[in-house]
């Protein structure tokens, strides 16, 4: 049972009198107080430290954690330049990246930014796959690609990263289309279903797809993507995460909620609420603290590393 912490990278977070680098020692304090995994988000919602920039710089200052993305947007970037990145930060970290990977979301938070990109945004999740196995190929020492979108000669040499073949590369997106191109062609699945039984017959479907295409379902890790806010009552949290969703998202949490996965209460509260997703299968959380600074999400921090050995049992 593995159980990470998603790092508060956005300027909303660290706030107009904080220091971004702040952050570093952040990561630090999270793995010395027991969770497995430090993630990054990736997005152009807001200002934010971006994402590999953000694990380069955890890297050398950890020391077992897995650094994780939480989604990178591969359309944001080169794919090829995006492989050496990667595979840079797998070898300063010995060998600890794992990178989720989406599409993007339709609407505000979506098409506009592959507008920005100079990316079409037909045929996203093609080209999506395409990447990945672009990436895949290169770290197995491939100097050319042809696929349906990508085309790629005399490609120089790619920095090879530290474990053969690469870093696991895991899917965000609980469609049926989703979670059956999980099952054929990824190392793990990173969903936020509101409900855990969602999540549960979702799973089902990822290992169903998983052994059509001939893979052992246990190889695809079933991990979650949940906001945590630990407070005196539900309402008390709710009220918290209210504002944290209106400063983050520019939306209510009544319509946060229709989309992602939210736990608050007293920790007897999130314990049970979190224990229903493992119960379901998850088996890597990763948990967004509900907090708008970084002396709160701190404060979150420690609540909740005081649950891990409940969680993990």
């Amino acid at each position: 049972m593995d159980i990470g912490v998603l790092l508060p990278t956005g300027s909303a977070q660290w706030g107009p009198d904080g220091d971004p680098r702040d952050l570093v020692a952040f990561g630090v304090h999270a793995e010395r107080s027991g969770f497995s995994s430090l993630f990054v988000n990736d997005s152009l919602i807001s200002p934010r430290i971006e994402a590999l920039t953000m694990l380069a710089a955890l890297a050398p200052a950890t020391e077992h954690v897995t650094l994780g993305t939480g989604a990178l947007l591969p359309f944001l970037r080169r794919p090829i330049q995006a492989a050496q990145q990667l595979a840079s930060i797998d070898l300063l970290s010995g060998g600890r990246l794992t990178v989720a990977v989406g599409a993007g979301f339709p609407g505000r938070f979506g098409r506009p930014f592959y507008t920005l990109s100079e990316v079409p945004w037909e045929r996203r999740f093609a080209r999506l796959d395409e990447t990945v196995t672009l990436w895949r190929d290169l770290w197995n020492g491939a100097t050319s690609f042809h696929g349906e979108i990508l085309q790629f000669d005399d490609i120089p040499p790619a920095t090879m990263p530290f474990r053969p073949g690469g870093p696991p590369i895991w899917l965000g997106g609980a469609t049926p289309a989703a979670l059956a191109r999980t099952g054929r062609l990824y190392d793990g699945w990173l969903p936020y279903p509101p409900d855990p039984a969602d999540y549960e017959t979702g799973l089902l479907d990822v290992r169903k797809a998983a052994a059509e295409a001939g893979r052992p379902p246990e190889d695809v890790t079933p991990a979650l993507f949940v906001s945590v806010r630990v407070d005196e009552s539900v309402e008390n949290g709710r009220r918290a995460l209210e504002d944290y969703a209106r400063a983050t998202y520019g939306m209510p949490l009544e319509e946060l909620e229709k989309i992602q996965a939210v736990v608050t209460g007293s920790a007897d509260q999130v314990l049970d609420g979190l224990g229903r997703y493992v119960a379901a299968g998850a088996r890597h959380l990763v948990l967004r603290l509900g907090a708008l600074d970084l002396s709160a999400q701190r404060d979150q921090l420690d609540q909740i590393a005081a649950l891990l050995p409940a969680l993990r049992a």
